[in-house]
């Protein structure tokens, strides 16, 4: 095993410096913009071993031209860990996933899914969306990391938010397609939502609540916006019954978990736990 890959494992599992404020910062305004969440040589390091996945694993092949506006946004692949161990390590990585857990102020996390997005050159705009609007979850204690693979400019699209969207009621029941980004965008502008839209060195990302509604711009530049994503659950969450169809077919991702059990699958496993050691000084894990 190469030293720059024990170093990565390291660094993956090493705690984050979490600001005073992000927690408060991030339950009032649904996302948190972080820097150096992790450094330019991890980033350099699991970058290859996501791109190969995707490029191995993507099923999108027709041309922009012929895609709708959410397949003109970007590729897809979804649970790259169970292919590829160095995207397993980043993905089970117990940083990422204990700053998911003191954001959302859980004790616990459990994983939901992985997913890559790969906005290709002259790729479209990622319309305003929630996407707590697929999940079929009983809380809202959920979040999910983006974090890009590349220095991401805004003329590459990075990711945006509505500050303070999550306590929106309005457009919950908004798939992500032409209908989300012109009701959303007509709605949150009318209310005064800020749009918040930053780029991204090296090693920063972004974590957002199930709720908080988002968008992207187009890809401006001349090679593609690599993002890897994990969506975080409150460990103890737990199946519901779905309200869509998308919330029925997400239902694979915790495979054979009844209506009403936490999903606690080979699947959905626990990545951080930050409970207090108990008086007899074991760990819960």
């Amino acid at each position: 095993m190469s030293s720059t890959a024990d170093a990565v494992r390291a660094e993956l599992d090493r705690q984050y410096p979490l600001p005073e404020t992000a927690a408060a910062d991030f339950a009032r305004d649904g996302f948190a913009h972080l820097s150096r969440v992790l450094s330019p040589a991890a980033v350099a390091h699991v970058e290859p071993a996501v791109t190969s996945e995707v490029l191995r694993l993507n099923t999108q092949h027709l041309p922009l031209a012929e895609r709708d506006t959410y397949e003109r946004a970007f590729l897809q692949v979804t649970n790259l860990w169970e292919h590829n161990e160095t995207v397993r390590d980043l993905v089970f990585s117990r940083r990422l996933a204990g700053i998911a857990a003191r954001l959302l102020g859980v004790h616990a996390v459990r994983l939901y899914h992985d997913q890559a997005l790969y906005k290709e050159p002259s790729g479209g705009i990622t319309p305003w969306h929630a996407d707590q609007f697929y999940w079929p979850l009983s809380n809202d204690r959920v979040c999910t990391i983006w974090l890009p693979l590349q220095e991401t400019p805004l003329e590459m699209g990075p990711l945006a938010f509505a500050r303070g969207s999550h306590n929106l009621s309005y457009g919950r029941d908004l798939p992500i397609s032409d209908e989300s980004e012109a009701r959303m965008q007509e709605l949150l502008a009318e209310q005064r939502f800020e749009d918040v839209v930053e780029p991204y060195a090296l090693g920063d990302a972004s974590f957002h609540r199930g709720w908080t509604f988002h968008h992207a711009g187009a890809n401006r530049g001349t090679v593609p916006r690599r993002v890897m994503t994990v969506i975080y659950l409150d460990a103890d969450v737990r199946v519901t019954e779905p309200v869509n169809d998308h919330q029925e077919e997400d239902r694979v991702w915790m495979p054979g978990v009844e209506v009403g059990r936490v999903p606690d699958t080979p699947r959905n496993p626990v990545l951080y736990d930050g409970t207090p050691p108990s008086r007899g000084g074991a760990h819960a894990q």
